[in-house]
């Protein structure tokens, strides 16, 4: 049967496991490059085994994108009604105690089904789904704040990687974030509440803002951070998520997040990652993160150094985000009066200003979705196929 008038025939897509169809392979999603929906399929087939390596049984958020990378997204936990039985998912709760079905990707043909209903990027939970209450990665992002950029994230990110190798031989797996920032990801034995995590994720920051206090900053009110890189804490509390390693990012150039050597960190561009390059790349080394999971860590240390934070500085816990319910040993969470805009900082020359985000441009409405995405995972479905 021929395609209707204005639109190209579905495609079938092979992952190898499975074909998944594709409507509308020539429908353009980033029209600064021309890159198609086919496009996007193709990527994702491409980076296939490194992606899934990301994802594989993680509760993962959907991030679509029905109009292209220019037009208005939303996040998606509730797992389509028609979504394929060979896709597992987790049961999450609502605030408000309903409940929804959300995707764990056990192969590469659920990316692909993803990306037929338009997701570029994926977000994954720290967890698995035969133990959604511990983490299993202890994620650092390091953000980088107007005035500053990918150079400054890459000074912070070699401190880091120092600190965490002497605070328990813990060994950090660096990747860009799709834009001016870093993040790094370590593999941790799934021991420790979310609670204790961020804990541990805050000592972290705080070690490395006294070790770097002119290029760190673990300060919440972005009137008080300043041209420094931002630990953002709160990333690693429950329901919080950052984008998988592969992940698109949009942008008119179609980036990537793109995991790292540490070798690779220090002349990386993260412009030069991106839809038509990140393949290439990964059929010449592959996913440089296959062992990620090879060897996990503990968290003792840490949690160690941020007991002897709290008993000799006085140093406890740091605001959440504001759409979370106030939590033991919280302090208050008053906003900062903003500054007056001659007392703002100003980029410095030869830096790009503006603080590293989700996607630009076609924000109508997100406040009210971010408020909507904080849910709780209770229980998991099990998944009845074959692992690859």
């Amino acid at each position: 049967m021929g395609a209707a008038k204005g639109k190209s025939a579905a495609v079938d897509i092979d992952t190898g496991e499975r074909t998944v169809r594709l409507s509308s392979p020539d429908r353009v999603v980033f029209p600064e490059r021309g890159f198609t929906k086919l496009d996007v399929a193709r990527y994702f087939v491409a980076v296939g085994p490194g992606i899934l390596r990301a994802l594989r049984d993680r509760p993962t958020t959907l991030q679509r994108y029905p109009e292209g990378a220019a037009g208005e997204f939303f996040y998606q936990k509730r797992a389509p009604k028609n979504h394929p039985d060979w896709i597992p998912t987790a049961t999450i709760a609502f605030p408000s105690g309903r409940t929804a079905d959300e995707m764990c990707p056990t192969e590469v043909a659920a990316v692909i089904w993803a990306a037929q209903y338009n997701t570029l990027t994926f977000h994954p939970w720290p967890v698995r789904g035969d133990d959604l209450d511990h983490p299993d990665e202890l994620r650092i992002d390091l953000d980088p704040q107007p005035g500053t950029d990918y150079t400054d994230a890459v000074r912070a990110a070699h401190e880091l990687r120092s600190l965490l190798g002497e605070f328990g031989g813990l060994e950090g797996w660096p990747k860009t974030s799709g834009g001016r920032g870093l993040h790094v990801f370590v593999p941790i034995e799934p021991r420790w509440t979310f609670t204790q995590v961020r804990r541990a994720a805050i000592a972290v920051g705080r070690e490395l803002e006294r070790r770097m206090p002119d290029a760190v900053t673990t300060a919440w009110w972005k009137e008080e951070r300043g041209e420094r890189i931002f630990v953002d804490y709160n990333q690693t509390a429950r329901d919080r998520t950052i984008a998988s390693a592969y992940s698109l990012r949009a942008r008119p150039h179609a980036p990537v997040s793109a995991p790292l050597r540490w070798d690779e960190v220090e002349d990386a561009r993260p412009e030069d990652f991106d839809l038509a390059t990140m393949p290439g790349r990964f059929a010449e080394v592959g996913d440089v993160h296959a062992g990620m999971d090879e060897h996990r860590h503990s968290l003792e240390a840490l949690l160690a150094l941020a007991d002897q934070d709290e008993r000799d500085h006085g140093l406890g816990d740091l605001p959440y985000p504001p759409e979370y319910p106030k939590m033991p040993g919280e302090p208050k969470r008053v906003p900062r009066p903003r500054a007056p805009p001659d007392a703002l900082r100003r980029p410095r020359p030869g830096r790009s200003g503006g603080a590293d985000t989700t996607r630009q441009g076609g924000t109508r409405g997100y406040s009210s979705l971010i408020r909507m995405s904080r849910y709780e995972i209770t229980s998991v479905t099990p998944c009845t196929c074959t692992p690859t």
